[in-house]
């Protein structure tokens, strides 16, 4: 069956995708002191972070509107997916489901799933490169959706933050606290929740102690499954980098000792 998978810009494209047109990239737009810049193709990375530096309130975002994923869903593929930033982090999934929706109502012999990564970045990626693998296994579109909706129970997200710059300028971490853990490097250990919340997990003095701690915490996490694979979204964000952008992804098997 031929498919095709919409991703949230806050997701990472692998290469082999940017040019295949079975994979589509959804911007969203980010705003800086006013400006607006669509998260696409000619997103500058690095433009942008000089921004969100220099700039004294934090950084917003605005997910895409449901007419474009109304969009990405025409097209002539039998099976249609999308993968959204955790709706708990953001309005895309909300948007996604609306366009299906109204999508539907003109063309209701199609086939449609949202997924809610309960994650972001390298997680969204995570899924569709599931979603890839089940499709070429020839599956129906009913077992793909079961298959990668049991991968994302499965799934955790772990990261570091090494700059709490934004966290100061979106009012929740103090400006003194802020001061004091720059100070003492401190870093902390973040984590989603299975809703796709985050919450803070632990803290260490240093990149390296924090390291270690995301990893006592992942051992802790894997030690409680069976023979279960725990695909773990790794990332060290450095310099606040927008929607955990550039995280680094592991794929790691747990086994109980």
């Amino acid at each position: 069956m031929s498919y095709k998978i919409a991703i949230d810009s806050c997701g990472e494209l692998l290469d082999e995708w940017k040019n295949d047109g079975r994979i589509e990239s959804i911007p969203l737009t980010l705003t800086v002191g006013g400006e607006n810049i669509i998260d696409d193709e000619n997103f500058n990375q690095k433009d942008f972070l000089k921004k969100v530096a220099a700039c004294p309130e934090c950084p917003k975002s605005a997910c895409p509107s449901p007419e474009r994923y109304m969009k990405a869903y025409e097209c002539d593929a039998e099976h249609i997916y999308a993968v959204t930033l955790s709706a708990e982090l953001s309005g895309s999934y909300n948007s996604a489901i609306l366009g299906k929706n109204l999508f539907l109502e003109e063309q209701p012999e199609k086939k449609v799933h949202v997924f809610n990564s309960k994650s972001a970045s390298g997680g969204q990626s995570l899924i569709a490169m599931k979603i890839v693998e089940c499709e070429e296994k020839g599956l129906s579109f009913e077992e793909v959706v079961s298959e990668v909706e049991k991968y994302i129970e499965e799934m955790n997200t772990f990261f570091v933050l090494e700059n709490l710059e934004t966290l100061r300028k979106n009012g929740r971490l103090g400006r003194v606290k802020a001061l004091v853990a720059s100070a003492l490097k401190i870093k902390p250990v973040m984590g989603a929740t299975p809703e796709g919340t985050i919450c803070q997990l632990d803290q260490a003095r240093g990149m390296n102690k924090a390291i270690v701690k995301w990893w006592i915490t992942l051992e802790r996490r894997g030690s409680t499954s069976r023979k279960r694979q725990l695909p773990s979204l790794i990332a060290t964000v450095r310099k606040e980098r927008r929607c955990w952008r550039r995280l680094s992804v592991r794929n790691c098997t747990q086994q109980r000792s």
